[in-house]
């Protein structure tokens, strides 16, 4: 097969199943995994494609940012029981970093009826949820994300590089096995970065629809988490899957 027939074969295939690895394709080619890389390279500068680690992904199955008004609604009672269980977590008097999101709203609500905390958030929705609750709460500088509410910038990376926590509730766009978490832009990524140098022990919410999915920018590895907490919309072959990797409440 000729380099633009095997380049229009790739895009072809990637676009219809949404990824593919280097290897496999090599073997069933009959080419060296070096040339598909190569492929997939001029591929992804036409924008084709985006590669991964192995292989590569199509760009439109990326999993992308959705307004908060979009997303709060959905899977409402799942994140509730998520959010009991990471409360089972907390432990009296810690410092909680609580990242952005709807997951880590709903334990807000829950977290404001304890005894004094002291609870870190980049999300002004969850700042105003803690509005009258008797904990010392400190919201990280920085520009607002427009229709979301969350906190990025080098004023909150400022910030958060001089703190230390006991307890991150991470927040995930999307969970995939080799890639890890991942999130829909650089700035939200590096935050989330942040927080968990920032964390002594770090624990993702994710509900069931976040696996096998991929954003756009990297944020960490599965083995970097102590763990995530989901529901029981996760399949057991998907649970087995990941729990080689994670722990998973």
């Amino acid at each position: 097969m000729l380099p633009v027939a095997r380049r229009r074969w790739l895009e072809t295939k990637v676009q219809d199943e949404g990824q593919i690895d280097i290897d496999a394709i090599s073997e069933l080619l009959k080419v060296s995994p070096m040339t598909i890389r190569r492929d997939l390279k001029e591929l992804e500068s036409n924008n084709k494609v985006i590669r991964t680690h192995g292989g590569a992904i199509s760009p439109y199955s990326l999993t992308q940012e959705v307004p908060y008004s979009s997303k709060e609604n959905k899977n409402v009672q799942l994140k509730k029981e998520i959010a009991q269980k990471a409360l089972s977590l907390i432990q009296e008097n810690s410092t909680i970093i609580l990242d952005s999101g709807t997951t880590t709203f709903e334990l807000a609500k829950l977290i404001k009826n304890l005894d004094a905390l002291t609870i870190i958030t980049n999300d002004i929705k969850i700042a105003n949820e803690l509005l009258y609750s008797k904990h010392n709460v400190i919201v990280i500088g920085g520009e607002m994300q427009n229709d979301i509410g969350a906190l990025f910038g080098s004023a909150a990376e400022q910030m958060l590089n001089m703190i230390h926590a006991d307890f991150l509730f991470l927040g995930a766009h999307a969970i995939k096995l080799e890639e890890g978490i991942s999130a829909p832009t650089f700035g939200k990524s590096q935050i989330k970065k942040l927080m968990i140098n920032a964390a002594a022990t770090t624990w993702c919410l994710a509900d069931h629809s976040k696996f096998d999915q991929y954003s756009f920018t990297k944020v960490c590895k599965l083995h970097e988490l102590d763990g995530i907490i989901s529901d029981n919309g996760i399949s057991e072959s998907t649970l087995t899957r990941y729990k080689e990797s994670v722990d998973i409440l």
